[in-house]
């Protein structure tokens, strides 16, 4: 959880489900949608339509997304702070493609700070809530799933975390409800500036 793209990316959601036949509100697009692939979102909105989307389906809206992330798009509040006093090894893993991380990550100065640490759900057979894309970011890094801790914004990524038998950090400034983050083995918080404290407190840490 470094940038808040789905504060901007929910909202055009919106309006792109609307066109395809999938009236639906944000609160709704949260629910079913939020911490999961484009993969996966494709494949659920098929289903609901009952017919295939055409390859390109996405392509005339992409310059809805791109212009609000290059309007809107800022670090997480207190994420820099947080990164500059964590020691540990960090990466990222998201349901996002490698281009989005490199747009997103790119516009806010981040990318470099990851380059070389950044996992995709692409390179994965199951996306979130399944643990294989954290697995496999484990893996890539050299370190047991249970000596790693994830910090999630979804329900879907909190629960991948605990699949994935990693300690789960539910961060619940975004937007999913306080309470949809909230399970075992998992510490939930608001400030993005409390997490080295909190790893470091947690078991392992």
């Amino acid at each position: 959880m470094l940038v808040d793209t789905e504060r901007i990316a929910v909202r055009i959601d919106v309006v792109v489900l609307a066109e395809l036949g999938w009236p639906m509100s944000a609160a709704e697009v949260i629910e079913r949608f939020m911490g999961r692939s484009d993969a996966e979102m494709t494949a659920e909105i098929e289903r609901h339509l009952g017919r295939r989307l055409p390859a390109t389906w996405e392509e005339p809206f992409r310059h809805l997304y791109r212009r609000a992330f290059e309007a809107e798009l800022a670090p997480v509040p207190g994420v820099l702070e947080a990164l500059d006093a964590i020691t540990v090894p960090t990466c990222v893993a998201s349901s996002g493609t490698h281009e989005k991380m490199r747009f997103t990550l790119g516009l806010t100065g981040l990318y470099e700070r990851f380059a070389g640490r950044i996992f995709s759900a692409s390179e994965v057979a199951r996306g979130k809530p399944a643990p294989d894309l954290f697995l496999h970011a484990a893996r890539r890094m050299g370190v047991a799933p249970e000596r790693c801790a994830v910090v999630e914004d979804s329900p879907y990524g909190v629960e991948a975390a605990r699949a994935a038998g990693m300690r789960a950090f539910g961060y619940a400034g975004g937007l999913a409800p306080k309470g949809s983050l909230a399970g075992p083995h998992t510490v939930v918080f608001d400030d993005m500036r409390e997490l080295p404290r909190l790893l470091a407190r947690a078991p392992g840490g």
